[in-house]
């Protein structure tokens, strides 16, 4: 029996641009209100900074060894102390703000981007839907670290071979949470009419679809740049991530442990960036979650506490 639709009961999704505005303005209004999250945005805003002008602030040859300059505690000119080869911790923990913001933005554009389109894909058509799920929980049932360092083992260690494995894992996740949204998404009045009316499956998927999954997808974003900071860190710090030769987080808190009872201001400093980083961002995520749909909080927390920590 054919299913009629009536004009009145038609309602089409509001326009993206619309969409973005009312967050905007949202978001600026969360802001003034909220301080914990006006002081995480700050954080996340001075990362940026040392990202982009960290070499510009380094006063010393963070890269050469100084023997006469091991291991001196926190002063004038060294804030941060020395390392076990007298370079200055404070520039290397600079310059490694670099390395764990590009893991965490490309992973995160990278699993956001192929996430959304996967998962799109599998829960519109019910044919591949099965085929791209078998898949994904074979992902999924494995912990992030260990599927990464199969990965590494596979491929060897590198910045870029960590990228890839970290997207791999947390592509995952994105696919079954926007195959979840699509799943309820297709059975829509609007959709159905935009199917009626003749509208391409990829055209449904791109206008009237896709910008009800944007949400849920900036918010588990958020959780996926915190985790891959963490994993990039303990990746490195496990010896199998960034080489040592260029200044991480991880790496520079793994050179310290060694040194930790006479010197635990090597592996402190970079600990409090990679602790006070992750917070802020993990605090902006739950402001966007509530700010966009508080209704997200459950499924999101299932869904990330399973597969991104």
């Amino acid at each position: 029996m054919a299913t009629t639709i009536r004009p009145e009961d038609v309602t089409f999704a509001r326009p993206l641009q619309e969409r973005l505005r009312d967050t905007w303005s949202s978001a600026i209004g969360a802001l003034k209100r909220d301080p914990v999250l006006a002081g995480s945005v700050f954080i996340l805003l001075v990362g940026l900074f040392l990202v982009a002008f960290s070499t510009f602030l380094t006063r010393t040859e963070y890269t050469r060894p100084e023997p006469f300059l091991r291991l001196l505690g926190p002063s004038a000119d060294h804030w941060f102390g020395t390392d076990d080869t007298g370079r200055d911790v404070f520039d290397r923990v600079l310059v490694g703000t670099r390395i764990s913001f590009l893991v965490g933005f490309s992973v995160t554009a990278l699993s956001a981007v192929g996430g959304t389109a996967i998962g799109l894909v599998a829960g519109y058509n019910r044919l591949l839907d099965n085929i791209i799920m078998r898949f994904v929980d074979a992902l999924l049932a494995f912990p992030t670290i260990l599927l990464a360092l199969a990965l590494i083992a596979l491929w060897g260690p590198g910045l870029f071979n960590v990228i890839i494995a970290l997207t791999v894992t947390g592509t995952a996740s994105k696919v079954r949470l926007v195959r979840s949204q699509v799943l309820s998404l297709r059975e829509s009045t609007y959709v159905e009419a935009s199917r009626v009316a003749g509208a391409s499956s990829i055209r449904i998927l791109v206008s009237h679809i896709m910008p009800n999954t944007l949400g849920i997808v900036i918010v588990l974003s958020t959780f996926t740049f915190a985790s891959s900071i963490l994993a990039e860190a303990g990746l490195s710090f496990l010896g199998v991530g960034v080489p040592t030769h260029i200044p991480s987080w991880g790496n520079i808190i793994a050179n310290g442990q060694r040194h930790v009872q006479v010197a635990f201001w090597i592996s402190f400093f970079p600990g409090v960036f990679l602790t006070v980083t992750v917070l802020a961002v993990v605090l902006i995520g739950d402001a966007l979650r509530d700010h966009l749909d508080p209704k997200l909080r459950g499924r999101l927390e299932s869904t990330h506490g399973g597969t991104d920590e």
